[in-house]
């Protein structure tokens, strides 16, 4: 079947833009690249109260995209809870996460589901919900390993892991190893900002923290730098724009990106493309799957002591620095769109069960 007009299903959260968004964005792009006419279709997406999860995949289910104007619609591909819901005879998803709240979350402080009645009835529901319409799929590819694993151990369903390359990545440069590690997220309570900040306690001086990204624990992570008395030595840039963010990436002593838990995260493969070294955790996830403790960056344990011991070895050793970069580089650029897409769109049917 010769694929021509595919939709890609976005639940955007409105004003944020993250990893997702680069994502399903770049996704389009890449399409259009290899000959196929590729659109976005977008709802927005709220997840409070709880009881909104239902009425949002609701709303995905009600949408046929079977066909539009009149001509058929080859392929849809759904990317995270709730677009998968959607009804299309030749459905894909390529599952960048469910709604963590209710499956590895649950029972952690980054979750709002208690073991209540209440809460313990809609996640069960969520749960028959996912199975019922990823079994729909004709295929379901995963952005991680551990994607994967949680789709196994919770939906009982396999998928494939299936790497998407950072949206940026053949924009990023090699450069000096700089007097700063770089923190690159949205700044919420599961991304571990906090996390970064307490290490510069026991950094030694004279390298500084940039943090680049915008979020809900902006203010109070600003606050802890002050508090701690190390807001001389970390700076809080925000947003910025793409070209601000290449030249810091190529600046780096190194990355530091200590997320719980990760879904995947495109800033390990971009400071690896930058032939930086990554400093991640032990519990942090995704990176699990590209970092090796000293062999292209540091994995250590979600301690502020730990994370400042991996930055003082490479501030004490920059011939450390560019080793570790150079072995990440060899193992992110082996990860292309053309092997993407190749899958994503023309790979043969197989059974999600």
């Amino acid at each position: 079947m010769a694929i021509k007009r595919v939709l890609v299903c976005e639940a955007q959260v409105p004003f944020v833009h993250g990893g997702a968004e680069y994502y399903v964005r770049t996704l389009v792009a890449k399409l259009r690249e290899h000959g196929c006419q590729a659109e976005l279709v977008s709802i927005p997406f709220k997840w409070y109260p709880k009881e909104e999860l239902l009425a949002q995949a609701a709303a995905w289910r009600l949408i046929d995209l079977s066909e539009a104007n009149g001509r058929p619609i080859d392929l849809v591909i759904g990317s995270k809870f709730p677009t998968y819901c959607v009804r299309h005879p030749n459905k894909v998803t390529w599952l960048l996460h469910q709604h963590r709240a209710a499956y590895d979350l649950c029972g952690t402080e980054y979750s709002d589901f208690e073991h209540v009645e209440a809460d313990v009835g809609l996640r069960e529901t969520l749960l028959r919900l996912d199975r019922s319409a990823l079994q729909e799929c004709r295929r379901v590819f995963t952005i991680s390993r551990n994607t994967a694993e949680r789709l196994q151990k919770f939906n009982g369903l396999r998928a494939d892991p299936l790497y998407p390359p950072p949206p940026i990545a053949d924009r990023l440069e090699a450069g000096p190893y700089g007097d700063y590690v770089l923190f690159v997220s949205r700044l919420e309570s599961v991304k571990r900002p906090d996390l970064a900040v307490q290490a510069m306690l026991h950094v030694d001086r004279p390298i500084r923290l940039v943090m680049v990204g915008e979020g809900t624990e902006r203010r109070r992570t600003e606050a802890l730098a002050e508090s701690l008395g190390v807001a001389d030595r970390v700076e809080f840039l925000g947003a910025i724009e793409e070209a601000a963010l290449l030249r810091l990436y190529k600046g780096a002593l190194g990355v530091v990106f200590v997320p719980f838990d990760e879904d995947y995260g495109y800033v390990t493969l971009e400071a690896f493309l930058a032939r930086k070294p990554v400093i991640t955790a032990s519990d942090s996830g995704g990176p699990l799957e590209f970092v090796e403790d000293a062999v292209n960056g540091f994995v250590c344990a979600p301690a502020a002591e730990a994370v400042a011991s991996a930055v003082n070895r490479l501030g004490a050793d920059r011939i450390l620095a560019s080793r570790l970069g150079l072995a990440g580089f060899d193992r992110a650029r082996s990860i292309t769109w053309d092997g993407v897409i190749e899958k994503l769109v023309y790979g043969q049917a197989q059974p999600v069960s």
